[in-house]
């Protein structure tokens, strides 16, 4: 992989806030070679400590936040697209997820202060970006958050066999997220991600067994698939949303006791998920072929499914805790980053943390409700966030950290090509995964909005 010489060029309208001395509104323009504070500054004397996460720590988070959801919609995927393109693209945006996730790594050592997607939009656009980027980061893990509720629901309906209105089972499930929210640093999140990559880890290996177990009579494993380009682009979303945890990375980084160590979190996220996923997606389309449902939990049998939902909880609840937090620090940031709320423990830092969370997981249980089809919401979180986030945006970082060093020697060139192949790649993710999202919500029979039915099934 290569390594960043020289300094990007001047951007005499990127302007960051000086985040090291909160009480004094400090502006600086970058320039070669300047070297900004890291996101949390001097913290020995703080109340409350972020940069304390260690790497295997950091590891666990992006497990958490990555391998969850994710996973549960691959199957479905390989039956629309056939086996064989299905493994292809499973394995190949893996190896190019670790990929771009390094070069998030890269631009991260070079501008220390990123705290999130909304510093680096500063750097790459000036105040428009970082608007711009702030808020598709805000919005992503809120949408994110919205598909855990969604499989919550999906959940209490498959475990009680819809014993009341779906819509009691979601609040049920925003109700305990909120409660979960309540710590304010990453490691405050270690547990619960640990108890979520035991929780989906089992639930998967429990799927698989279930399927093995089972006859499946008449089920057919197709190579390749004869399907429309909409169908085709939804379960590749849907693939793409599985290696979506880049949009956690920044922040990730910013918390760790030594941020160089963040490549060794990327490879034990990277190498745990590619594994994990091109296993659980072969053998339980294996053993049940092209009708496999989505979850893929849901395939496993009238009582396995609800014991591997039940062992799924966890990650249902804790994965989607995990991605809130990122965006509830977000905005947290935003509105207490010129005070020292940040690092207080006093009753209106925390106030505002909580009032905060409660309205971020009220707006995140309303997308749940309007979009209440598991692979459909993913599809559009995918195409709207996870092109962009996971892909498109990593190649403009490489780009913009070797400006004016693109065609210095063959080996730049080849990168070059590269890093521009995958801005573009992000692009067509974005624009036919809109369409093929947009289309599946709006054909779907089971996409009635707010309604106490069982749309899961």
């Amino acid at each position: 992989m290569d390594t960043v010489h020289g300094s990007p060029p001047p951007y005499a309208t990127d302007r960051i806030d000086d985040k090291k001395d909160a009480s004094v509104d400090l502006e600086t323009s970058y320039k070669p070679g300047f070297e900004e504070a890291d996101a949390f500054g001097n913290e020995e004397l703080a109340e409350i400590k972020y940069k304390t996460l260690k790497w295997w720590q950091c590891g666990l988070l992006m497990i958490c936040e990555s391998v969850s959801l994710g996973v549960l919609s691959l199957p479905a995927a390989v039956a629309a697209l056939g086996l064989v393109p299905a493994i292809i693209l499973i394995v190949g945006l893996g190896i190019l997820a670790t990929y771009t996730g390094y070069n998030i790594g890269l631009f991260r050592e070079r501008y220390p202060h990123i705290q999130n997607l909304a510093d680096a939009g500063e750097i790459l656009l000036g105040p428009f970006g970082r608007e711009l980027f702030g808020l598709g980061q805000f919005l992503f893990c809120i949408f994110v958050m919205g598909s855990h509720l969604l499989t919550f629901r999906v959940m209490m309906n498959t475990i009680t066999e819809h014993a009341t209105c779906s819509i009691v089972f979601s609040v049920i499930g925003m109700v305990i997220s909120m409660a979960l929210s309540v710590p304010r640093t990453m490691k405050g999140m270690t547990w619960i991600s640990f108890f979520s990559f035991l929780s989906i880890f089992s639930a998967v290996m429990i799927t698989m067994i279930g399927v093995g177990v089972q006859d499946h009579p008449g089920r057919i494993i197709e190579a390749t698939v004869d399907t429309s380009l909409y169908k085709a682009f939804s379960a590749v979303s849907n693939i793409v949303f599985a290696y979506c945890a880049h949009v956690a990375f920044f922040g990730l980084i910013a918390e760790m006791e030594k941020p160089k160590d963040f490549k060794k979190s990327l490879f034990m996220l990277q190498g745990f998920e590619i594994c994990l996923y091109t296993t659980a997606a072969i053998v339980v389309y294996y053993y049940v072929g092209k009708d496999v449902q989505s979850p893929a939990l849901s395939s496993a049998g009238p009582l396995l499914k609800k014991i591997a939902y039940g062992v799924a909880i966890p990650t249902i609840v804790g994965a989607g805790v995990v991605n809130g937090h990122i965006g509830l620090k977000y905005i947290y940031f935003r509105t207490c980053h010129k005070s020292d709320l940040i690092h207080s423990r006093g009753w209106r830092s925390v106030s505002i943390w909580i009032g905060l969370g409660l309205s971020c997981w009220v707006v995140a249980w309303i997308i749940a409700e309007a979009i209440p089809v598991f692979s459909d919401l993913n599809g559009l979180i995918s195409a709207l966030f996870a092109s962009w986030f996971s892909y498109g945006l990593s190649g403009v970082y490489w780009l913009h950290l070797n400006w004016g060093q693109w065609l210095s020697s063959p080996k730049k060139i080849a990168l070059t090509v590269l890093n521009i192949g995958i801005a573009l790649f992000g692009l067509i993710l974005c624009v036919l995964g809109l369409y093929a999202s947009g289309t599946a919500i709006h054909d779907d029979a089971n996409s009635n909005s707010f309604t106490c039915a069982n749309t899961d099934s």
